[in-house]
């Protein structure tokens, strides 16, 4: 079958499981991951592989503006400590800690986990971040309180950025090459302010295109342009695609789409980016699915579980120390928000790019890879689905 006929297959598939989701109370994402593990098991579709162009490319540039842009100034501003905190610092401490726990988990499994500082470094840094397209939808389809949305969403769009740089800033200081701290965060930071400056050039110019064309397909098509031309034009120039992307929604959502659009047209852009949010998720959740190796799973299940409990302890000091460092102060965190905190931080399709696109001479490999697909696995399948009872638990 070519691929053009296996991807209108797939959002068949896709469009039918979101039929039955409707009706059977699991989450949308959660069906379609197990859907695609299912189908793969049988042999029956021979789908695109998930690497780090085809994400790159097509999936994050687009989700990540459509979250970006619903954003508002006033909530970012008034949230900006807590979702700093949590996708900049957070990750690089979640690194350390998530390394650290593995090391001494070894101990522990004896010799099934053969794990050393690099490997358990990059695997942490694989899996640091939550990725924004696994929370964006989760959240959205809980009907979770709108500020609890908005930390689990800014923080996932912006320390997805920040998980990218951290991981290619780790490979390079641990593949022997003599990088000395302070090179490291001044290329980080360079990293950030690229991106930062290319996000803001491109969607203040779609802005004021938008605001001196009065045409709905245009102004449309210029929403796209600032999506895709944003990630390249950073990516191309050495910063990070996906926060320029990240800004360039944020503008524009502020900007362009708001001011610059007849309420029609307006309306017509969001049901259109709405509708390539489902589109992108459907397939993407789906080929996380057939990528699961599950006879490598369940012969690694003590790595699976270290790096599981792993993750889990390191996102709860983090969000227990943001909550408890912005306690007394405007942005402080409800109590009963900090164990939807931890348990929404869930990891998905990047984290498994990522390691796939590890070098092929790189040592232990397959170990952290299959440690990085049990997480997303689990991460999307367990905490996918226990999300809403939790929620209702704690009464939030």
């Amino acid at each position: 079958m070519s691929q053009p006929n296996v991807i209108i297959l797939l959002i068949v598939i896709a469009t039918a499981v979101a039929l039955v989701t409707r009706r059977v109370p699991v989450p949308y994402t959660a069906a379609l991951v197990l859907t695609g593990i299912a189908l793969a098991a049988l042999h029956l579709v021979e789908p695109p592989h998930l690497t780090r162009e085809l994400l790159f490319a097509v999936f994050l540039p687009g989700l990540v503006f459509e979250a970006a842009f619903h954003l508002s100034y006033d909530d970012l501003r008034q949230n900006a400590r807590a979702i700093a905190a949590l996708a900049i610092p957070g990750v690089a401490v979640n690194i350390a800690i998530t390394a650290a726990i593995l090391m001494a988990s070894r101990a522990l499994f004896g010799t099934s986990l053969e794990l050393g500082w690099r490997q358990a470094l990059t695997f942490a840094a694989i899996v640091a971040a939550t990725d924004p397209i696994a929370v964006v939808a989760l959240v959205r389809s809980l009907g979770a309180p709108r500020r609890l949305s908005l930390l689990l969403e800014a923080e996932s769009l912006l320390n997805d950025g920040t998980a990218i740089i951290f991981f290619g800033l780790v490979l390079a200081a641990t593949a022997g090459t003599a990088i000395g701290g302070l090179a490291l965060t001044v290329d980080f930071f360079r990293i950030v302010v690229v991106g930062t400056v290319v996000g803001l050039a491109v969607g203040a110019a779609a802005s004021r295109l938008t605001r001196v064309v009065d045409e709905a397909v245009i102004e449309i098509t210029l929403t796209v342009i600032a999506a895709y031309g944003s990630f390249v034009l950073a990516d191309q120039v050495g910063g990070s695609g996906v926060i320029a992307t990240v800004v360039a929604g944020v503008i524009y959502g502020n900007h362009g789409l708001r001011s610059g659009m007849s309420a029609s047209t307006r309306a017509a852009a969001q049901s259109f980016w709405d509708y390539v949010a489902f589109l992108l998720n459907s397939i993407v959740f789906l080929l996380i699915g057939f990528a699961v190796q599950l006879p490598s799973l369940l012969h690694h299940v003590p790595l699976v579980v270290a790096a599981l409990l792993a993750g889990w302890i390191a996102r709860g000091v983090i969000v227990g120390g943001v909550a408890t460092a912005l306690a007394m102060t405007s942005e402080r965190i409800p109590r009963a928000w900090v164990v939807p905190l931890i348990w929404g931080g869930l990891r998905g399709g990047l984290a498994m790019v990522l390691a796939l696109s590890l070098p092929a001479d790189f040592i232990g490999r397959d170990l952290v890879i299959t440690a990085t697909f049990g997480v997303v696995l689990v991460s999307i399948l367990l905490q996918g689905t226990t999300m809403a009872p939790l929620l209702r638990r704690t009464r939030v």
